[in-house]
């Protein structure tokens, strides 16, 4: 069986795609509205807020926690700028790459650690088999890997990454840990009912469900031999989609305001905020996306039944924008269709006066 699990969104390999579509002469109307459309007749399955310069233009059911998928990894990144920022870490310090493939879950990700991979070799970053430190936080966002994203939960320490929860005044968030780590307690090992395993799986309340991927993540970091008893054969679309539904969530209000601190360079001291630059808004390393933003930064996510986006930038002619659009419970056809339409609805939002009026979800 074919396992169709995915986390990434918008990865480095599809920024082309992303930066052609950010220009006024390539708006395509008709898909936006269709992305639209979808919203609005099917908000109990949607959440959406958007803010330009600092002034709320669209909301729908923005406190109603969603699963994250991905785009929890902002707070990773944040946490990381801040160490650097700090001095606590040096961003130039060398990962091995047998260390981060420790981590490395095949067929879970969208391919995303590969691809990242590929990259870094096409850039010349990978020497003596190890790559920079700032290396692998951009490939936990330029590409979603996961396997990086662990690592550095691990080297940050997962209590000081959800420690940001409170320190930047997220309201509503689950609990934060390990995604890929969390696939291992949807093992079937024994060929046990399936139906008994989702129930005792869906009957374990928050905390004994963190403590459990915990666990199995340590195992995964510290036992060799754990990585071989993965079966992904096990991973039916019933323990994909309960796997979907208890990853780490919260709303898109708390992440808008998340993303208005970057944007307003909030917070944090200015050292940290360069490697917010290197690692978040990467998009700026092309010289389309600087002759039209003073920064920009995005991180998106999904599984086959999440797909999850939050972008913020600031133009050259100084408007501001703030955006997080949530989808839950979709079907995996509607969740590719969506994510083909997703770029679209969001450069409308950005460069369209008239499309803007069309934001009632009231």
């Amino acid at each position: 069986m074919k396992v169709s699990m995915r986390f990434i969104t918008i990865s480095f390999i599809s920024l082309s795609f992303f930066i052609s579509t950010f220009s006024t002469a390539q708006l395509k109307p008709a898909v936006a509205d269709s992305f639209l459309n979808f919203i609005k007749t099917n908000k109990d399955r949607a959440s959406l807020y958007i803010t330009r310069n600092d002034t709320i233009i669209a909301y729908l059911n923005e406190t109603q926690l969603m699963p994250l998928a991905s785009t929890v990894k902002m707070l990773v990144a944040v946490e990381f700028a801040k160490q650097v920022g700090d001095g606590l870490l040096f961003k130039n310090s060398e990962v091995a790459l047998d260390e981060l493939d420790k981590y490395y879950l095949p067929g879970t990700d969208g391919d995303a650690h590969p691809k990242w991979l590929e990259y870094e070799k096409k850039q010349n970053h990978i020497s003596n088999d190890s790559v920079r430190l700032i290396d692998v936080a951009r490939g936990m966002i330029m590409f979603s890997s996961n396997a990086n994203a662990e690592y550095l939960m691990d080297l940050l320490g997962i209590n000081n990454i959800k420690s940001n929860i409170n320190l930047f005044g997220l309201k509503s968030h689950t609990d934060i840990y390990p995604l890929a780590s969390s696939l291992f307690l949807y093992q079937n090992p024994k060929g046990l009912n399936e139906d008994k395993i989702l129930k005792a799986i869906s009957k374990l309340s928050p905390e004994n469900y963190v403590k459990y991927v915990n666990a199995m993540h340590t195992q995964l970091k510290f036992n060799k031999m754990f990585k071989a008893t993965f079966r992904p054969q096990d991973l039916s679309m019933d323990m994909q989609r309960l796997w979907s539904s208890r990853l780490p969530a919260s709303t898109t209000r708390d992440y808008v305001h998340l993303a208005s601190i970057l944007n307003n360079r909030n917070f944090l001291n200015d050292s940290a905020f360069k490697v917010i630059s290197e690692v978040m808004e990467f998009p700026m390393e092309n010289e389309t996306y600087k002759k039209a933003f003073k920064h920009m930064g995005i991180k998106g996510g999904n599984t086959a039944f999440v797909l999850t986006h939050v972008l913020y930038l600031i133009t050259t002619g100084n408007t501001k924008y703030e955006m997080a659009i949530f989808f839950n419970n979709l079907e995996p056809g509607e969740e590719k269709m969506l994510q083909g339409w997703l770029d679209y609805f969001e450069a409308s939002v950005i460069y369209d006066a008239s499309f803007r009026k069309k934001l009632n979800f009231q």
